[in-house]
């Protein structure tokens, strides 16, 4: 076969696969033309998702009627005025945007150069089909329907229009972000689903583009290091996150997915978070232009550093500086008067302490062990007349009941706890370490499984409902799932474009954070692949909200409350592995401790 040259509409094509990937990347090309635009207000509509109507309006410095019919040529750029493209500052400069969206969709190109007339041109899949005056004040209107409205086979693989819009939502938060300087507005099918005002400062936009509790459990970035800068927010280590969705990273000014920065901001947050559990922050990167090449990925979401090792260290001590300064700040610390009402008296033998399985509803122990000892323990007294608190869960105190044999249990009895975390038990072949919160964590797990097998999980009501703040694609994917939800015994329904209303709770979960529990199910929920099966997103469901139900690490255990813990292990399938894969007990033999010593 010869060698050919394709033609026009095959070439525009072909690099749309490459730019217009989804609606979403459509939007961003767009969105980012009208910000190089110079643009103070930009206004998006959207329609099913993205797919049936994607509308960008700017008062930019729009573009006479000769710009517009070059500017959908390709390669055709106003943005690149000399040869250096190491040296570009805008965010857009390859040229491809337009002509490639318009050969996969109808779009309407209107524009109007202040002190001049407006114009119009309509192409319809690569083909111009009219062109003429336009009234609209000064700046650009793009107007893309139906994209691949004539490319079935690449609309098939568009997902739901939910899921298409989601994708949108995530692109405007981010632009936004990068420029808060610039108002910006969103409204899909009629309803406005996100509005913010120019002349904010950076934490101001991110913070209320994200959560708004971040500003209160967060710290700022401030560093620079050979002439490179790092600025933005980060959460504390204790303002957490179940998926990495929440991570906003811009190199000058330019959002980005970039896998260098995410590794460093990993390795920033190191052995102050679990494996299972991301940061909430926005980091801004300003590198000298002929520091970085932005021109390694057609959608310009990747980038390339001259000096990678710099970079990656300006980032890791920046956020550890800023996170040392933080202190012993921590995400909503307990309120100073609340502490007030707490005093301590001199331990004495008092009544049976609040066992585990009271305190944390569901939580039975097996049948071959009676815990029934008496301790001392710290009190509480309420400032109120005639108020009367049972004593808290405390600190290990001796047993004055028999303690069981190690001989009878295969994970031992309980000796202590290590560090408010660990538990320690002697066996009696060896010693026994259990983390108490990978432990627990599968005890609930396994139960509700159980529960599930035989007809649902019991759910305890609310006295009072509980709304949770989410946005809205979040509030979505809980109300697709509302259903399935509630064979867990989570009870949930709309309360608002970006709110849900929380009216019952599993019951084996007992009072937990049930905002913390309905914000990590949203974040799996955007995670979940649509090819898992029900199984596997029931599971993962599941997952989510036993790890919500469990005891954590840093509660202090009665000896009766470990060995119970212990005696459920025992009888509860996979048990040795918490839902992430993490062991949840080791143990040291007898001949392991004696080599130890150089005993043997």
């Amino acid at each position: 076969m010869s060698i050919r040259r394709l033609p026009e509409h095959l070439v525009n094509r072909i690099a749309a696969g490459e730019v217009v990937e989804r609606p979403a990347s459509a939007l961003k090309e767009l969105v980012e033309n009208a910000i190089d635009a110079g643009a103070a207000r930009i206004a998006v509509k959207l329609a099913g998702g993205g797919t049936d109507l994607i509308e960008v309006t700017d008062d930019g410095c729009g573009m006479s009627p000769p710009e517009m019919a070059l500017a959908l040529e390709r390669h055709a750029t106003s943005k690149l005025p000399d040869d250096e493209i190491d040296q570009v500052t805008t965010l857009g400069f390859r040229g491809e945007a337009l002509p490639s969206i318009a050969s996969v969709a109808r779009m309407t190109l209107e524009s109007r150069v202040r002190g001049a007339e407006g114009w119009s041109r309509v192409v319809d899949n690569g083909v111009l089909v009219s062109e003429g005056p336009a009234a609209l004040p000064p700046g650009t209107r793009v107007r893309v329907e139906a994209l691949f409205g004539r490319v079935p086979a690449r609309r098939k693989f568009l997902r739901s229009p939910r899921a298409e819009y989601a994708a949108s939502l995530d692109v405007m938060k981010r632009l936004a972000m990068a420029r808060p300087d610039i108002a910006f507005s969103v409204e899909h099918d009629g309803r406005k689903a996100l509005q913010v005002q120019g002349g904010e400062t950076g934490p101001e936009r991110v913070a209320g583009l994200t959560d708004r509790a971040l500003a209160e459990n967060s710290v700022a970035v401030d560093f620079e290091r050979e002439g490179i800068t790092l600025g933005g927010v980060a959460g504390l280590p204790t303002f957490n996150r179940g998926v990495a969705d929440h991570q906003y990273l811009f190199v000058n000014g330019r959002p980005v997915k970039d896998r260098l920065l995410i590794g460093a901001l990993r390795g920033a947050y190191a052995e102050m978070l679990a494996r299972d559990r991301h940061p909430v922050v926005a980091l801004f990167l300003d590198v000298p232009p002929d520091q970085v090449d932005v021109n390694v990925h057609p959608a310009k979401t990747e980038v390339r550093f001259r000096d990678p090792a710099l970079v990656r260290g300006m980032i890791v001590s920046g956020l550890r500086r800023a996170l040392d300064e933080a202190g012993h700040r921590s995400a909503q610390r307990p309120s100073e008067a609340a502490l007030g009402m707490w005093t301590s008296e001199a331990s004495a033998p008092v009544a049976p302490a609040p066992r585990l399985w009271d305190a944390e509803p569901g939580f039975t122990p097996a049948p071959q062990y009676d815990p029934a000892p008496t301790y001392g323990y710290a009190s509480v007294q309420d400032r109120r007349p005639g108020f009367s608190a049972p004593p808290p869960l405390a600190r290990a105190e001796p047993a004055l009941a028999p303690v069981p044999q190690g001989i009878q249990h295969p994970l031992g009895v309980a000796r202590g706890q290590v560090a408010k975390t660990y538990i320690v038990a002697e066996a009696e072949d060896g010693l026994v370490l259990v983390d108490q919160h990978a432990a627990h964590e599968r005890l609930v797990l396994e139960r509700m499984r159980r529960a599930m097998s035989e007809g649902g999980v019991a759910s305890q009501g609310l006295l009072v409902p509980e709304v949770v703040e989410l946005d809205e694609p979040g509030c979505d994917r809980l109300e697709a799932r509302a259903g399935e939800l509630s064979e867990f015994g989570l009870d949930l329904e709309r309360f608002g474009p970006r709110a849900m209303l929380v009216r019952a709770v599993p019951a084996a979960l007992g009072k937990g954070d049930v905002h913390a529990l309905v914000t990590d199910l949203a974040d799996e929920l955007a995670s979940f692949d649509e090819a898992l099966s029900l199984k596997e997103r029931l599971d993962h469901v599941a997952a989510t909200m036993a790890c919500h139900g469990s005891v954590r690490a840093g509660r202090v255990l009665s000896v009766a409350e470990m060995n119970a813990l212990l005696r459920e292990m025992e009888v509860t399938p996979h048990s040795g592995q918490c839902n992430h894969g993490r062991p949840t007990w080791v143990k040291l033999a007898h001949g392991d401790i004696e080599k130890l010593f150089g005993r043997k």
